[in-house]
């Protein structure tokens, strides 16, 4: 597995060098100019094309795109904020807590009523366990994250007055934000895992554990669920991907200053080093959830072990 880990680290090197240029390149294609943005329409062409040239956004895309890459590789460097003239890494590095706390937080809650609840779903199929769970889910999974999160706010805190609609004073902040993004999730989860147990409780070696005697409790939650969480921990380690790279929608709506408000800021005033550098954290992000996945497949599934084995 070790040689298998040191692989992937390696091949995510140009993945991460193609998704910087194809961020890279549609920057350069936005209409307008960081010193346009920053000085404001009224400012006059001579200050423009000076800071312009103090940013080095008037020399060519391709030795921009090297430049950028080069300092990132060999020297650790993401640049400077065009905005705020501060380090990108120091500014990212800032965001970071917020977005986590979210992230593992809607996790937990997510995976604490999705999984159980498939569970059950899959093994008491088309009883009132089964048929209320289900489309209830289904709801949950089509319902757009801001009008759940707009609902949340206007019935526990303008209504209610429970939770505050904004702000990251205290954990009570994150309480509204958590339940929008993990319901949803928990939806993806319930649907996957009772799909999941469905097929899995009819497989020969279900049936023959019960043959032997096994308690009902043992054989589904340690012989058919143990092999039905693959697929779950597939698209459960998407959408925590999803969400260290910076849940957008819901960090606006709440007004959580992480990732996904930085990247939005980012892009409406061209900061260019900014979003190269929240945009290569976020994939970085990705490639390290997927290869973490693959390995616990490993722990999980024997046959995928003894396969990294040879």
């Amino acid at each position: 597995m070790l040689v298998y880990a040191i692989k992937r680290i390696l091949l995510s090197i140009p993945i991460l060098i193609g998704v910087a240029f194809i961020i890279f390149f549609i920057m350069d294609l936005t209409p307008g100019d960081p010193a346009t943005l920053l000085l404001g329409p009224e400012a006059n062409s001579e200050a423009i094309a000076q800071l312009n040239h103090e940013l080095g956004y008037d020399r060519p895309f391709i030795e921009r795109f090297f430049h950028y890459i080069y300092d990132f590789i060999f020297k650790f460097d993401m640049g400077k904020s065009y905005r705020s003239s501060s380090m990108v890494s120091v500014e990212v590095s800032r965001k970071i807590p917020y977005t986590t706390i979210l992230a593992v937080t809607s996790m937990i809650l997510s995976s604490c009523i999705g999984i159980p609840l498939g569970v059950l779903s899959a093994v008491k199929q088309y009883s009132l366990l089964d048929t209320i769970p289900t489309p209830i889910a289904l709801f949950f999974a089509a319902v757009p994250s801001f009008w759940l999160g707009m609902m949340l706010m206007y019935i526990f805190s303008l209504k209610l007055g429970w939770f505050p609609s904004s702000g990251i004073s205290t954990l009570k902040h994150y309480v509204l934000p958590m339940i929008a993004v993990g319901l949803p999730m928990a939806a993806q989860q319930l649907r996957f895992t009772r799909s999941s147990m469905l097929e899995t409780i009819r497989q020969d070696y279900i049936r023959t554990a019960r043959a032997k005697g096994a308690a009902e409790r043992t054989v589904i939650w340690k012989h058919a669920l143990k092999n039905a969480l693959l697929p779950v921990i597939t698209i459960s380690g998407i959408s925590f991907g999803s969400l260290l790279g910076g849940a957008v929608v819901t960090e606006t709506l709440f007004g959580i200053p992480g990732i996904g408000t930085l990247v939005v800021t980012a892009v409406r005033m061209k900061d260019v080093p900014m979003v190269m550098g929240a945009s290569i954290f976020m994939a970085a992000i990705y490639v390290v959830v997927m290869l973490i996945i693959d390995l616990v497949y490993g722990f999980i599934d024997p046959r995928i072990k003894a396969k990294y084995q040879r």
